[in-house]
């Protein structure tokens, strides 16, 4: 999943890879992690998002496509919710920290 955080999950195609059925899969999987696979999926996005907008100087919007977001304010809503403010705001934090 980190290797292709950019791609969309299906929880049947790994429930596959593991040799479980999705069920079993996705009952281990948040045991293990204490996420469903989407969730964690989701925030691999966001840790890289913010990754590349510290290092690389990207902007929101060109980002939000990058990690594998189709609409640059759903990764703008879900950035705030994960950090505790917008993309923009945040990196302005971090940067002059």
């Amino acid at each position: 999943m980190r290797g292709n955080f950019d791609k969309q999950v299906r929880v049947d195609d790994l429930a596959a890879l593991a040799g479980l059925s999705p069920t079993a899969f996705h009952r281990q999987f948040k045991a293990i992690t204490a996420m469903t696979p989407v969730q964690f999926q989701k925030q691999i996005r966001l840790m890289e998002a913010r990754r590349l907008m510290l290092s690389r100087e990207m902007s929101a919007e060109t980002v939000a496509f990058e990690v594998g977001y189709a609409s640059p304010s759903q990764f703008s809503r879900e950035y705030a919710r994960l950090f505790g403010a917008p993309p923009r705001r945040d990196i302005g934090k971090l940067l002059s920290a």
